[in-house]
Order: C-alpha cells, then sequence, then structure tokens
C-alpha cells in the first residue's frame, strides 16, 4: 500500500499550482487576530481553576464518558449543562453535541425530510451545507443577506411543497465576513410564509446581547426560532455546541440524529469547563491578577469597545469599508461589520498571502482567507478582535496594513 491513487495526487497537485493547498501550522507567539477566542475564556487561568475545583469537589475524576449517551456516557454533567443552557438562552430543550459541525450534520440530514424545501443562505457555513447534502429534502440558496431574493424563493417553495414544510436557514454572524442578516424583517418574512427558521449562532455567542445570549435574544426573538444552534468552541473558549428548540425537536434529534447516536459523549472535564464559562458571562471575573482574564462582562465590554475601536482606526486611517451589496467588482477593504470578525477583502490567493505574511513577520497573527474557503476573486485578510487585544495592538496592525494597500 506505499502508492497514492493519482486522481488524490492530482487534485493535490492542483491546489497546490493555485497556491491554495492547506497545511497544518503550528502555535505561534504573535499578538492573536486569528483566533475564536473573543473573550480571552480559553486561556483564562481563573476557568481553568474553577473547572478543577468543581470536579474534585463533585467528586468527578473520569477522563472520558466511556460510550454514547443513550449507552453508558450521559454523566450527571449533561443534564445540568442542559438545564443551565434552557434557563440562560430562554429555551423549552437543549442537547448538547460534540461540536457545532456534529449538531448541524445532525439536525439537517435528519429533521427535513422527503418533500420539504431548504433554503439557505448562499454563505452559509460547511457544516450545514454537508449536512443538507445528506437530507432528502430539496434544497435552493438565496442570495448573500438578500430578504427579496429569498421572499421570491419562499414564494415558489410554498407552491412546491403542498403538505410538507418549508425550512430557512441562515447564521447570526458570519463566519468569513463578521455580517449579519436583518433578523427581525427575516423572522416576519419566514412567519409570513410560515417557514421555520434555523439560525446558526456561532460566532454571537459571548459577543452580542447583555450577558452574551447571542443576537437572536439581544433582538428578543429566541420564541420565533424553531432552532438554535449555540457552540462552545469560540467566545466560551471550550468544545462543544447545543440546539436549542422545542422539546419535541429535542426528542426527535435523540431518536434519529445519527451524530449524536452514534458518538462517544463529551468527558466531564469539557461540560464543566463550559458550565463555569457560562457562569463567567453571568457572574465575571473581577480581579485582574494576570492578563489572561483582562475582561470586564457583561456582554464582553472590553470586547465590544474594542471592535468599536477598530471601526474608528479603519476610518481615521482611511482604509476603505463597504457593505457587502455595495462592494465594488474588484473589492480591496473592509466588510462592515459590527461583530468581533473583521475582513479585508483582497483579490487574489497571491496578494492575500504575501500581505499576511508581512504582518505576521511583524508580530501579528493575521490569517489569509482564500479559495475554495470563499469564491474565487473574494480572498481576504480575517482579523478577529478579543478582549485581550491592546488599543496600541490594534492601532499597529491597522497601520502596517495601509502600508500594504496603499
Amino acid at each position: 500500500m506505499g502508492h497514492f491513487p493519482r486522481n488524490l495526487q492530482q487534485k493535490l497537485d492542483k491546489r497546490g499550482a493555485s497556491n491554495a493547498l492547506r497545511q497544518l501550522g503550528v502555535q505561534n507567539q504573535l499578538v492573536d487576530f486569528a483566533s475564536n477566542d473573543y473573550l480571552g475564556f480559553a486561556r483564562s487561568k481563573s476557568i481553568f481553576e474553577k473547572t478543577h475545583a468543581y470536579l474534585r469537589d463533585h467528586g468527578i475524576y473520569h477522563n472520558g464518558s466511556s460510550g454514547s449517551r443513550l449507552l453508558s456516557g450521559n454523566h450527571v454533567l449533561y443534564p445540568i449543562l442542559e438545564t443551565m443552557l434552557c434557563e440562560f438562552h430562554h429555551a423549552e430543550s437543549a442537547l448538547v453535541f460534540n461540536s457545532g459541525y456534529d449538531a448541524n450534520l445532525g439536525f439537517f440530514s435528519c429533521v427535513p425530510q422527503r418533500g420539504d424545501i431548504i433554503l439557505y443562505d448562499e454563505y452559509i457555513h460547511a457544516s450545514i451545507r454537508d449536512g443538507i447534502s445528506m437530507s432528502h429534502a430539496k434544497s435552493f440558496k438565496f442570495k448573500h443577506n438578500d430578504l427579496e431574493d429569498l421572499d421570491r424563493h419562499l414564494e415558489r417553495g410554498q407552491k412546491l411543497i403542498k403538505n410538507n414544510t418549508l425550512y430557512v436557514v441562515t447564521e447570526s454572524v458570519f463566519s468569513m465576513d463578521g455580517d449579519s442578516p436583518d433578523l427581525e424583517n427575516l423572522v416576519e418574512l419566514c412567519d409570513a410564509h410560515k417557514a421555520y427558521l434555523i439560525i446558526d449562532e456561532a460566532h454571537a455567542i459571548g459577543v452580542f446581547g447583555e450577558k452574551g445570549e447571542g443576537m437572536v435574544q439581544d433582538l428578543g426573538l429566541e420564541r420565533a426560532i424553531f432552532a438554535r444552534l449555540v457552540t462552545f468552541g469560540k467566545a466560551l473558549g471550550g468544545h462543544g455546541a447545543a440546539l436549542l428548540g422545542a422539546e419535541g425537536l429535542k426528542q426527535y434529534l435523540v431518536n434519529f440524529s445519527r451524530s449524536f447516536i452514534y458518538t462517544t459523549a463529551l468527558p466531564p472535564h469539557s461540560l464543566a469547563t463550559v458550565q463555569l464559562a457560562y457562569h463567567e458571562l453571568v457572574n465575571p471575573t473581577r480581579h485582574n491578577d494576570d492578563n489572561n482574564d483582562r475582561r470586564t462582562h457583561p456582554a464582553g465590554l472590553k470586547l465590544q469597545e474594542n471592535i468599536q475601536f477598530f471601526k474608528s482606526e479603519v476610518k481615521r486611517l482611511g482604509l476603505q469599508t463597504f457593505s457587502w451589496e455595495d462592494r465594488p467588482k474588484t473589492p480591496w477593504g473592509f466588510i462592515d461589520s459590527n461583530s468581533a470578525i473583521h475582513c479585508y477583502l483582497v483579490p487574489g490567493s497571491n496578494n492575500t498571502k504575501i500581505i499576511a505574511k508581512a504582518l505576521q513577520e511583524k508580530g501579528y497573527d493575521v490569517r489569509p482567507i482564500l479559495s475554495p474557503t470563499v469564491p474565487e476573486g473574494q480572498e481576504r485578510l480575517r482579523f478577529c478582535l478579543h478582549t485581550f487585544n491592546s488599543k496600541e495592538e490594534i492601532t499597529e496592525v491597522l497601520k502596517l496594513l495601509a502600508t500594504f494597500v496603499f
């Protein structure tokens, strides 16, 4: 078995020729403008120590869960966490999955039925696309954040489904753009067409809301959403995800979601970390003993300050910003965003990689996002903001960017 299939090697060679070959890197000591650790929870010494103490005080010394949740793996921390999630997110039920990818795969592969129609934003996450591809329902994409285009699809969909169901799925914050749909009008539109709405809140949890509840709750729309995905690997600094919805949805997923049924459950340590991270959202650490706990909540006040400062520095330095619908044909500039994600479009993989490397050589971890992750011609530099980024770091990285793009 020493030979590698020729057709697979040809695909690798093709990606290498287009300068888009992905490779694993190693952690670095650069200033972090790349990770999803928006609140600094992943590096928090306080949460680490509280998690250890919680497990010790409750006599939980298991390294693993020992099986799937339907067999031996449904340990005591699962109902504790899911009850807390329901209370915090104003949901009737919560079901924890091993990751956001598992949750999206598990939901879309089993909930939409043959004869149903799924309408999805053209820039929806790959995990949702993969789940949809496993479904027996028909699916159609609508233009990014374009409610008029969605309305046209909904009208056509209503004529096709007969007695079946229409589903609409989007994200509250798009991971590769940092922008958001008009959720309030989206809810009204889905209600008018009797469509079930699913919102992926992966990049909104911990960033929006009085205590980081997410954009849906910040707008008071939680009762209008059929299913919400919340993930623990971004702002919460842990691992796993949960689907929030009606009790019937939870019961259905437990019975039919293969990514839930046929996988080993998360270990107690993972769930305890998530529980303590949520506790930190509600009761933030007040001390400032080290740089790892440099934050003030609610709603990531420090993060919100950094987001607004970043936007003001972009304007002060004369860096172009445009809304997605008003972008030029060959865009160089920031997509307007109020989230922790800010993307500077630099068409062409070579251009993007050159500028990213130059920023990294100056000590700033800014990553290039290349096709096929984004469409060809829409390559970009992705700046992720955090509570622990200083104003000096933000100013300096943007000043460096300006020297390369002007």
